[in-house]
């Protein structure tokens, strides 16, 4: 199993939130690139970098932070928040992401969406299903949708689109371990899908869990930055 460090980015600057609320906001570091280059340091060859203002504005916002670690690192990031148009997509792949992540947009719009997949290649996507209850949640989940992760799933690995990502809104930020349950149910549906963990990971018990159930790789963001696992926990894992 891979493991993949989050970057989170309100105003330029490495943050955490809590349950996906911005007005639980906790400041890391002011320099991402520095984050990003320990991660790079101990052997680690991805990151998750979220551009939170984008999401929240639906237009990224946060490009000189992927231009940097993208162009000083040789990290394969995913890169998501705020890619709503085309100009957009080309503009975060020309800038250093070796995959786009979507989610909202796979939701409200997913005719343009497949479109991309069939112009740009599947390989290049990365799918974000933030979930709460099973459920799709959109827009930074500050919207709920009626939609199933399952549903949502399938319809995308038709698509051909192989990396998937699933958040469970309610264990995010909290440090109380990933959901387990949920992982379990996708993984025995979707046997084939490399399925990404994210949300929730507490300790290196969660991420030794996640490989024994089947998820390709795990997302671990706050447990980084509150000491729960160091670094060298991850170079071991790695």
């Amino acid at each position: 199993m891979q493991i993949i460090p989050a970057i989170d980015i309100i105003e330029g600057k490495c943050v955490r939130l809590t349950e996906g609320d911005y007005a639980q906001k906790k400041i890391y570091n002011e320099n991402p690139l520095e984050v990003a280059k320990a991660f790079e340091g101990i052997g680690l060859m991805r990151l998750h970098l979220v551009d939170l203002d984008g999401a929240k504005a639906g237009e990224v916002v946060n490009w000189k932070v992927l231009e940097k670690i993208a162009t000083q690192t040789t990290l394969k990031i995913d890169f998501g928040g705020g890619i709503k148009k085309e100009a957009t997509l080309k503009m975060v792949l020309e800038s250093g992401a070796t995959y786009a992540t979507i989610g909202s947009l796979a939701v409200k719009n997913p005719e343009l969406f497949q479109e991309w997949i069939s112009r740009f290649g599947a390989e290049v996507f990365m799918l974000g299903a933030d979930v709460f209850e099973e459920k799709i949640a959109i827009g930074g989940w500050l919207e709920k949708t009626n939609i199933t992760v399952f549903d949502f799933m399938k319809m995308y690995m038709d698509k051909g689109v192989s990396q998937m990502f699933c958040t469970d809104i309610q264990k995010d930020g909290k440090l109380q371990g990933p959901s387990i349950a949920l992982y379990e149910k996708i993984i025995n549906q979707f046997p084939t899908l490399n399925l990404i963990a994210s949300g929730g990971v507490s300790s290196l018990d969660d991420l030794i869990e996640l490989e024994e159930i089947g998820c390709s790789a795990a997302i671990v963001g706050k447990a980084i930055y509150e000491n729960k696992i160091t670094i060298s926990d991850l170079a071991n894992f790695n």
